[in-house]
């Protein structure tokens, strides 16, 4: 499948969003029984959409588009997801950023960053094979020394996807990694150095020190390197992957983030919540385990996936 195929990834946004979706369903129902908005509906709509995990900021402002647009007017379900809807591409559209390989010279150095568990080596995977579908030239490097694992998995990955990488032993110098990555990425013409990092949040001291470890080597390589920070979130840890980004961007310089398995148990609603938050670029989504799983999204399109316009409308 392309990264074009729109009906089918249409579909998989579909599957990856329904429990928010259904969630805001549930939670806005019962609440139309009155013929008009009065201050009782507002507050329990503002509630509803905060306890579907779409953030204070994005109930807030729903609440005051019902009230100064429709108040004490007929109002029904399908009135307020429409609403909901174009108040959260409001949210989205100003994060909705991919990412661009722009820098000079080559290789632009993207350091992905994130907790163990949370899809970061199969999300670089996803994102190398995103870039070589626009036509770039991609280098892995297995950065996440820590754990032999994810060296294994990514090398795994690079040859699947038929990229080059480089690679190390376990308990091996990551930022040793970087340098060599650098100098032969610029050898070769890569456009793009997809950098893997450890992700043992439970040793911030030690991840810090690693981190700026790699950034000091780049340093003399590269003045503006690394170009890109990206933090992989998994969208299925709620209110916790909105904890990491306040943690990873003090500790690491984020500079954007990847949305991660945006699967049918996903709270999509903190899609929006990052948004809203922290107005980082929201660079790409995941919605499922294949090679073309990951894509820049449509803010407009998801926005009225998760108020269930369309369902409604049918």
């Amino acid at each position: 499948m392309s990264y074009l195929d729109q009906p089918a990834w249409h579909e998989k946004l579909l599957g990856g969003f329904k429990r928010t979706t259904d969630k805001l369903g549930e939670n806005l129902s019962g609440l139309f029984d009155k013929a008009r908005l009065d201050t009782s509906t507002l507050d329990e709509i503002e509630e509803a959409l905060i306890a579907s995990d779409l953030g204070p900021k994005t109930a807030m402002r729903v609440r005051d588009r019902l009230e100064d647009e429709r108040y004490d007017k007929d109002i029904d379900e399908a009135g307020v997801r429409a609403v909901v809807a174009e108040e959260i591409a409001a949210m989205l559209a100003p994060a909705a950023k991919p990412l661009e390989i722009d820098a000079f010279p080559r290789p632009q150095v993207i350091l992905v960053i994130g907790v163990n568990g949370s899809g970061k080596t199969t999300t670089i995977a996803k994102l190398a094979h995103l870039l070589k579908e626009q036509d770039y030239e991609v280098m892995l490097v297995a950065g996440d020394t820590f754990r032999a694992a994810a060296i294994g998995q990514l090398k795994v990955w690079a040859e699947r996807i038929g990229v080059p990488i480089i690679s190390g032993k376990e308990g091996g110098d990551a930022a040793s990694l970087v340098w060599e990555g650098v100098k032969r990425g610029t050898e070769i013409g890569t456009d793009a150095l997809i950098v893997d990092t450890a992700g043992r949040l439970q040793n911030k001291a030690g991840l810090m020190d690693e981190l700026a470890k790699i950034r000091r080597v780049l340093g003399r390589l590269n003045p503006a390197a690394p170009h890109d920070v990206v933090l992989v979130l998994d969208a299925t840890t709620g209110q916790n992957a909105l904890n990491q980004i306040e943690v990873f961007r003090d500790m690491a310089g984020v500079t954007g983030l990847v949305m991660t398995k945006l699967d049918g148990t996903a709270r999509g609603g903190v899609l929006v919540a990052a948004a809203e938050r922290y107005g980082l670029p929201i660079h790409a989504i995941g919605v499922g385990e294949g090679m073309t799983d990951l894509r820049p999204f449509d803010p407009h399109e998801v926005s009225r996936i998760i108020a269930g316009v369309e369902r409604v409308a049918k």
